[in-house]
């Protein structure tokens, strides 16, 4: 099992030229990949631009983003996606999301919540399709992707979306959750992908992990947000670098093996941090 750890940067604003630093930082320290998220009522840069960005700077570090697929012009996305990977000589990492439920975002994804799952659920296979060079509805992409089998994740937690990913997707990465949780949902997905006559690569099971260096506030906006998404969040939450490792080797032991680690607020000095988290870390990569 090879297991790797990549660093996600959340709504972190920082200008281009801190971006391109932080990037070389984290091949500096041995992190495998930059993840930036979208979120579109956050204060941050749009995923693929930004991955775009630092892609062409750095060579060497995959490029990963949590990216809403409810809402899109499919034939766009899938030459948005096609383009990239072609740019980053196949570095491209996505994992579709049906975006948050709650505060501002909950309108800006521009689809309701109820319809997300089945705009997935028809958007996925077409967007396969259509990277794998198929005519679909008189359209052929050009380029296609330098990776010939382009790997789409998904992530969720309801029994919907895990029934979803072992029918539809290539991987799973989910967040908010406990070891025992991703080992149960892990079952579900298994179980989904046999009942179609196929089978999701044991080494394409991950979790995102947020985490903290001291605790948060209790009545402080950030964990009011956590709890929205999951009233057993606080209990997910590692809280300093001990805690991260403990957490990421209970994962290991249920056979998960690919993550993104997220700190929860922006560090005084992203080197620092890059260099603590990769000393406590980075010897479970294999």
């Amino acid at each position: 099992m090879k297991v790797r750890v990549g660093i996600g940067l959340g709504g972190a604003d920082m200008a281009p030229e801190a971006l391109c630093g932080v990037v070389d930082d984290m091949t500096d320290v041995g992190f495998d990949s930059l993840w930036l998220p979208e979120v579109l009522s956050r204060p941050s840069y749009d995923p693929l631009l930004a991955l775009a960005w630092a892609g062409a700077h750095n060579r060497k570090l995959k490029l990963g983003t949590t990216m809403l697929l409810p809402g899109r012009n499919l034939n766009r996305l899938a030459k948005q996606l096609a383009t990239l990977d072609v740019l980053s000589d196949g570095r491209f990492l996505v994992t579709f999301v049906p975006g948050i439920a709650q505060g501002a975002e909950r309108e800006a994804v521009g689809v309701p919540v109820k319809e997300r799952g089945a705009a997935i659920e028809a958007g996925l296979p077409k967007v396969r399709r259509l990277l794998a060079g198929d005519e679909v509805d008189g359209f052929v992409l050009s380029p296609l992707p330098v990776q010939r089998e382009f790997s789409m994740w998904l992530g969720g937690m309801h029994r919907s979306s895990l029934d979803r990913c072992g029918r539809l997707a290539d991987g799973w990465l989910p967040s908010l959750c406990s070891p025992d949780d991703a080992a149960a949902g892990r079952k579900v997905i298994d179980d989904a992908a046999a009942s179609v006559g196929r089978a999701i690569d044991p080494e394409h099971f991950g979790v995102s992990i947020g985490y903290a260096r001291e605790p948060l506030d209790p009545d402080g906006p950030t964990l009011a947000a956590l709890r929205a998404r999951n009233p057993n969040y606080a209990e997910l939450l590692p809280i300093g670098l001990p805690a991260v490792r403990e957490l990421l080797t209970r994962y290991i032991d249920v056979g998960f093996s690919k993550f993104v680690l997220r700190p929860m607020g922006t560090p005084a000095s992203w080197r620092a941090e890059l260099e603590s988290l990769a000393s406590a870390v980075n010897d479970l990569q294999t």
